[in-house]
């Protein structure tokens, strides 16, 4: 079950979850529905469209929802598929929308109660961008720096899987990395050339084009690919004004399964883009 008709005043979220924690899950929502309220307030006709995909283990939502319900916002539940990985849970929630924009949202992310208003109005006055991407935060409100350039295998070793006390050795690499001598708490950047997929706000139309994610990602550098197939056809635009809170970790703290499926996603990614090696 989805929306029919096309709606230029409007905005479509999706969040994958697999076996989630459902009291963080919730939190994730309830911080969307009131960046939602306020973003009402100065776009009362703009209406929400928020699709969860259930790639397995997620409980009876229906009381949630009715607990969540606002005035403009509908829900949807996309089940059956089994786990499909997170690009593809996404993509089916991609072929659905018909929103303006669409925003690709972690179960995982606190929503500023600005970030909404502050992100629409950006996108409407500027309409080369494609992709707008928040300041994001991290339990202790620190920023962290996902906006990132093109990888190295160096890189992405040290980053994911190196004990912090070793990664002092590495700073001056990290840094330029990150891009930590651009990515501030005030200043727009242009163009960074990989964002993160944990809050990924696009237009419609741009993320149609492009087809969402590759379905050959099961899971980790889906966004590192998309990222860099979006500069082919529209700007990227890295907004401080707008900020979530992120309570994700790496693949080196969830186990051997993840570091798995984040190497087997590495080679697919840089055997597509090209590897890097120092």
């Amino acid at each position: 079950m989805h929306p029919l008709n096309s709606v230029v005043d409007s905005l479509s979220v999706s969040v994958v979850v697999y076996r989630p924690d459902v009291r963080r899950l919730m939190l994730t929502l309830e911080s969307l529905v009131a960046a939602y309220t306020v973003l009402r307030e100065t776009h009362p006709a703009i209406t929400l469209d928020v699709f969860l995909v259930d790639n397995g283990g997620l409980p009876d939502m229906a009381a949630a929802f009715r607990a969540l319900n606002v005035p403009g916002a509908s829900w949807w539940i996309i089940a059956g598929q089994g786990n499909v990985g997170y690009g593809r849970g996404h993509n089916l929630a991609i072929e659905r929308a018909t929103a303006r924009y669409h925003l690709i949202l972690n179960p995982d992310i606190d929503v500023g109660r600005q970030a909404l208003v502050r992100a629409v109005e950006f996108l409407d006055a500027h309409s080369q961008v494609g992709l707008l991407v928040p300041r994001i935060g991290n339990d202790d409100g620190d920023i962290q720096y996902l906006c990132r350039q093109y990888p190295t295998l160096l890189d992405l070793f040290v980053r994911g899987f190196l004990p912090v006390p070793f990664r002092r050795f590495f700073a001056r690499r990290l840094a330029r990395y990150e891009m930590r001598d651009v990515i501030n708490e005030r200043d727009i950047v242009w163009d960074p050339p990989i964002v993160s997929g944990c809050f990924m706000l696009y237009r419609t139309t741009v993320l149609k084009q492009l087809a969402g994610f590759d379905p050959r990602y099961f899971l980790y550098f889906e966004d590192y690919d998309l990222s860099l197939r979006t500069h082919e056809v529209a700007r990227v635009a890295y907004l401080p004004a707008v900020r979530v809170l992120h309570h994700g970790g790496g693949a080196a703290r969830k186990g051997f399964a993840h570091i798995r499926m984040f190497i087997s996603s590495a080679y697919k990614f840089f055997n597509r883009f090209g590897w890097k090696w120092l």
